[in-house]
């Protein structure tokens, strides 16, 4: 071939030995911009066959302009070359025989020939490096913009925090002025209830027999009215002072609280012929008489909402995991389950005052108290058929059995 600078000789040989060795693509180009010489590997690379490209223009596989620079190149010296760091890897796009494109990284050296200064290619391809590269970028990119969202989501937690600290500041004054005025108004609404009271009582004693039929039904009912109104602030006060009068919690047997609410309850009890048994129970960490009142409703509504029989409660508890759960369980009337949530809100009444009388305060104060022991409460039920009611408390102490 003309121009092979691989003539017989051993040198030449070896040369050729060399750039066939090598894992990159080689190509040799003259001053005319000639390939010259190549290897395997650029076969490979360019989809084509070896006499193809032989004494075809370079600019076929790397992209024309480049192409002249190493034909200028080759016109240099070695040394020229060299100090003009020809040898620096390039980044470029390689063409192949089908027309495809590729990024390559071609290197540069000056060879001294019998024909002159020739320029050695040595061409790699680097899609892998590229697609390795543009991940690393994306992944980069993605990462800026998490950290970029991190940043604001962090904002907005802060700025959300503040938002809510406010908020809760104005609540806990709210229900703060709320509580003042409950007990106040409370308060203030028991005395003319007193002198109303105490001078329908002076008009009952002074004009018995006196007065008609009419006259002594009105103040029979003024009277109950009034009993029902200090029934109804009584209650008031008592959901009012849940948080406002709480105590430090303290260890405490549940059987003593149950016997403290049994005492207050002695008189309805008795009148309603009923019956109060107890299970085993726990000792736990409790404010007491949040507690007593707690037991004292739940008795209480058994209680008063009893059918044809006479009423039975039982109160027992069982532990479950890190709370005792305890329940109230009746034999009255029971509940329909679609009252379950209703019945545990202030004011809320399933039964005329004529039929079972009540202020609908009672169990909003057991939820409070519940509530304010870190437990919840529900009731389960069938109509006719009794009610149960369940609450939790974070365990304390061992069990111990009822006296």
């Amino acid at each position: 071939m003309s121009g092979d600078p691989t003539q017989s000789s051993e040198s030449d040989a070896k040369y050729r030995g060399l750039l066939e060795a090598a894992p990159d693509a080689m190509v040799v180009v003259n001053q005319s911009g000639e390939i010259v010489l190549l290897n395997v590997q650029a076969e490979k690379q360019f989809g084509y066959r070896r006499d193809e490209l032989l004494g075809q223009k370079v600019k076929n596989i790397i992209p024309e302009g480049f192409a002249e620079r190493l034909i200028a190149d080759g016109t240099r010296s070695a040394a020229e070359a060299l100090a003009q760091q020809i040898g620096t890897g390039i980044e470029l796009l390689g063409r192949r025989k089908d027309g495809s494109q590729f990024p390559i990284e071609i290197m540069l050296s000056p060879l001294e020939s019998a024909e002159g200064i020739l320029v050695t290619a040595a061409i790699r391809n680097i899609s892998v490096r590229k697609k390795s590269e543009e991940h690393s970028a994306k992944l980069e990119n993605q990462a800026v913009s998490l950290q970029r969202t991190r940043d604001e989501l962090e904002l907005r937690v802060v700025e959300r925090t503040k938002e809510l600290a406010v908020a809760v500041q104005v609540l806990e004054r709210s229900n703060l002025e709320l509580k003042q005025f409950a007990y106040v108004a409370s308060h203030d609404l028991q005395s003319p209830l007193r002198s109303i009271s105490g001078f329908v009582q002076l008009l009952k004693l002074e004009y018995e027999g006196k007065l008609d039929e009419q006259a002594q039904d009105w103040i029979r009912r003024t009277v109950q009215s009034i009993a029902q109104m200090q029934t109804l602030i009584r209650d008031l006060l008592s959901y009012s002072r849940v948080d406002a009068r709480s105590r430090p919690f303290e260890q405490t047997r549940f059987p003593d609280i149950v016997n403290d609410a049994m005492a207050l309850l002695d008189s309805s009890i008795h009148d309603s012929g009923g019956q109060v048994t107890v299970g085993e129970l726990p000792a736990i960490m409790c404010d007491r008489s949040q507690m007593v009142q707690l037991i004292q409703n739940l008795i209480g509504n058994g209680l008063t909402y009893h059918g044809d029989l006479p009423p039975h409660i039982h109160v027992s508890a069982e532990r479950s995991g890190k709370e005792w759960i305890f329940s109230v369980r009746d034999n009255g009337i029971g509940i329909d389950s679609n009252h379950y949530e209703q019945i545990f809100e202030i004011f809320k009444r399933l039964h005329d005052q004529t039929e079972y009388p009540g202020t609908g305060i009672g169990l909003a104060v057991c939820r409070r108290v519940v509530e304010r022991h870190g437990g919840r409460i529900w009731v389960k039920s069938d109509p006719g058929q009794g009610s149960t009611f369940y609450f939790t408390i974070p365990e304390g102490t061992e069990q111990i059995n009822a006296q």
